[in-house]
């Protein structure tokens, strides 16, 4: 059974720190993009950040040089490091995998940073 399991969120302060991990089944993650996802309150589910197999990396705009992403092969394990957090990254995040032609994702982690 596949599975992609969230985890890591919490409440933290503006400024602070948190860092998200999305754990995967082996046979999924192996040479498998992991994409970030956002949903904040009231809007659309959106992508924020993704690492490659070969771990390059992409970021959106509103994102970039605050978060970075990365990946243990090892652990079948990446992870979303989330530094200077704003209100506005308020949101549950997930993470997402593309094998074989499907897309598995996880439950979502919620993350809520206050003001």
């Amino acid at each position: 059974q596949v599975q992609v399991v969230e985890s890591g969120g919490g409440l933290v302060q503006a400024g602070g720190s948190l860092r998200l991990s999305c754990a995967a089944s082996r046979s999924i993650f192996s040479g498998t993009a992991i994409d970030w996802y956002r949903r904040a309150p009231g809007k659309e589910r959106a992508f924020i950040a993704s690492v490659t197999g070969a771990g390059a990396t992409n970021y959106v705009d509103s994102v970039k040089g605050r978060f970075t992403v990365s990946r243990d092969n090892a652990k079948n394990t990446g992870y979303l490091q989330m530094n200077s957090l704003k209100p506005e990254d308020t949101a549950v995040y997930y993470c997402a995998l593309g094998s074989g032609g499907a897309w598995y994702w996880g439950q979502g982690t919620q993350v809520t940073v206050s003001s």
